[in-house]
């Protein structure tokens, strides 16, 4: 069965990245959640998907160069504020799974050691564009026993996907939906690494990367993903 995604929460339908969406897609049923988190000026990690905090909250500045204190008091949509890593993981853990994607250096160990003390561990995958980042989490898991999963995310569809994802040492190529085609998804198959795609916001999209059998199918619309691929 393939498995469902909430993009950034419920990303269409509620304001991105904030608890108030990761709510909306857990009652919609997704099987995950997926959000990003940034490091701040005062050391916690938060979840948001820009380095600024100018288009998804009413303030301006760079998130590392702002306190925690100082992101609480910003409007992130509806009055929400941004959450902070373990917000989020209080609202998710036991409902659903998570998808964590890292979107700045040094957070790894940070990150690894939240997963693990959480027990979320097992169940979450951390995902980045930089798959140094990832290649990182897998070496700190690793040094202390502990199981995560990651992807390497892409856009493009290279020569030999699955020699991607082993560079990185993840499990999963975390691939656009626009580039991914039935050679790509072969191609890991063969290899036997996973493949998750975002973000299918059409019914046309969901229909194709469905048909194609992949992993996980990421929306930014988790309200038309499950009435098509069904709840979990």
């Amino acid at each position: 069965m393939i498995q469902t995604i909430g993009h950034r929460g419920a990303a269409f339908l509620e304001p991105e990245n904030t608890l108030r969406g990761f709510r909306k897609a857990i009652e919609l049923g997704v099987d995950y959640v997926e959000f990003d988190i940034h490091r701040c000026k005062s050391g916690e990690l938060v979840v948001i998907h820009d380095e600024t905090v100018d288009r998804t909250t009413n303030g301006k500045g760079y998130v590392a160069e702002l306190t925690l204190q100082q992101l609480k008091r910003l409007d992130a949509g509806k009055g929400e504020q941004i959450p902070t890593l373990q917000e989020a993981i209080d609202c998710c853990r036991g409902k659903v799974k998570m998808q964590i994607e890292i979107k700045a250096a040094g957070i790894e160990e940070d990150l690894v050691a939240a997963s693990n003390g959480n027990s979320i561990a097992e169940e979450a995958i951390v995902i980045s564009f930089y798959h140094d980042f990832i290649k990182k989490v897998k070496e700190i898991a690793a040094a202390g026993k502990i199981g995560i999963r990651t992807g390497a995310l892409i856009v493009g569809n290279p020569v030999n996907a699955a020699e991607v994802v082993k560079a990185a040492k993840a499990d999963f190529l975390s691939a656009n939906q626009s580039f991914t085609d039935e050679r790509m998804v072969n191609d890991l198959r063969k290899a036997g690494l996973g493949i998750t795609v975002w973000n299918c916001d059409t019914e046309r999209d969901i229909k194709r990367l469905a048909a194609l059998e992949v992993d996980m199918i990421g929306s930014n619309r988790p309200d038309l993903l499950v009435k098509m691929l069904g709840r979990k």
